[in-house]
């Protein structure tokens, strides 16, 4: 029987950094050096579970993973549960780790030693900044001939003040110094701010469609307790009224692993049978006989960046294709989605997403997991047509532009940015 576990032996954590700076091969060796799994079932980047990931050698999607680990350096050895969430580094897939952020406490700014701070490592940063999470700064593949340590210690104290003796220096790849890592996690990161005397409030921050189960969510327990076999409600999805029975409950360590009960500060999943396809990201679950009065913020919707329709090469695959497009939403909640049609390619979607990577992994992933041949139309942006009846239209598809007659002006994106190099590479 599982016992619940204090609040201040919990950890949730997670690792940001700028794109191939070894967040994966830092996460394998944190999972080897824990024994949370053994040598028969370690392989490089064990996280990154979708075909696609190992392909191209990014992280796509968040995993989590549940580590116990023996703090050995108070005067007695200590059990402590950890909670990591691996996030990806590409720009694409931001909202990723923003919704991480939001399930923890701390962070690891992982940066390369040879390659210094990059534009992802400064916006990852000021994502965990905003949510108040403890930083603590790491410099990894310090092994490398190319290696500049002094100068990446510098840089980190300018972006956040800490002094260089304060960063820690490991090898990912080889697991030197990667226990030290795990002590500072123990002893920086503060435990989960809430109560198992509160009522039920767990926040669902990713999830993905399963068959046999419908969905499953995963969740960061706030408050109180959730109970195999308990009634439950979502608080702001259009499916609050309704009820559902949890049928398994568990953690990812990483594979997943039922439990009778989680309790308040625990990171893990659920299933309840719930087989509507709407998203539950940034929902509220609590017990519906005594539901939580207020709903936890939740997210911001992700605003799209790229527009492209996405059309089945057999229209008689338009029911299955927007079946896909549901459960891939499901597990991707930054894709928009709207139903259109075209004169020529028939009846498909219009899709938004975060940039041009993540359009072509979408798309690879509906074709891929879902076995779906589609057609995709070029990527576009969104337009303001202003007409001369004084009417304000968004277009992001050029069959809907008004006849040239009836427009007054098209404005197109700009960027405003603002851009920080060194002296030797302006001009």
């Amino acid at each position: 029987m599982q016992t619940s576990i204090s609040l201040e032996k919990i950890r949730n954590f997670c690792i940001i950094a700028h794109i191939d700076h070894g967040k994966s091969t830092l996460a394998d060796r944190i999972l080897e050096l824990t024994n949370t799994l053994s040598k028969r079932e370690m392989s490089a980047q064990v996280l990154d579970n979708l075909e696609l990931e190992r392909e191209r050698g990014i992280t796509i999607k968040l995993q989590t993973a549940r580590i116990e680990y023996f703090s050995k350096t108070l005067k007695q050895e200590e059990k402590y549960i950890l909670n990591l969430i691996d996030t990806p580094g590409h720009v694409d897939f931001s909202y990723e780790v923003s919704r991480s952020i939001m399930a923890c406490q701390g962070a690891l700014l992982l940066v390369d030693a040879a390659q210094g701070i990059e534009a992802q490592t400064i916006a990852n940063l000021y994502l965990a900044l905003e949510h108040n999470l403890e930083i603590i700064p790491v410099i990894n593949k310090i092994d490398l001939p190319s290696a500049d340590v002094p100068s990446v210690q510098r840089e980190i104290q300018e972006l956040l003040g800490i002094p260089p003796e304060s960063c820690l220096l490991i090898s990912a790849k080889s697991g030197q110094g990667v226990l030290a890592v795990l002590e500072q996690i123990v002893q920086k990161i503060p435990p989960p701010n809430g109560s198992i005397n509160k009522r039920t409030r767990a926040l669902i921050f990713d999830s993905y469609y399963d068959s046999y189960k419908g969905i499953v969510g995963s969740i960061c327990l706030i408050d109180g307790q959730l109970k195999e076999n308990q009634k439950i409600k979502l608080l702001s999805s259009t499916s609050k009224e309704k009820e559902f029975e949890i049928s398994e409950i568990g953690y990812f360590k990483p594979n997943q692993v039922p439990v009778k009960a989680l309790s308040a500060g625990e990171v893990g999943y659920f299933s309840a049978n719930i087989k509507e396809l709407h998203s539950l990201v940034g929902d509220t679950l609590t017990l519906a006989e005594e539901p939580a009065e207020e709903a936890l913020p939740g997210y911001q919707p992700a605003v799209p960046m790229v527009f492209s329709g996405i059309y089945p090469v057999s229209s008689s695959d338009y029911q299955e294709l927007k079946e896909a497009l549901q459960k891939l939403k499901l597990n991707d909640s930054s894709i928009s989605l709207e139903p259109e049609s075209s004169s020529a390619l028939g009846f498909g979607f219009r899709c938004g997403f975060l940039g041009l990577l993540h359009m072509e992994i979408a798309q690879e992933r509906v074709e891929r997991e879902y076995k779906i041949p589609v057609i995709t139309t070029t990527p576009s942006v969104v337009y303001r047509v202003f007409t001369n009846k004084e009417e304000f239209l968004e277009i992001d598809n050029p069959g809907n532009l008004p006849p040239v007659g009836e427009r007054e002006k098209i404005e197109e994106p700009w960027v405003k940015c603002e851009i920080t190099t060194l002296k030797e590479y302006t001009g």
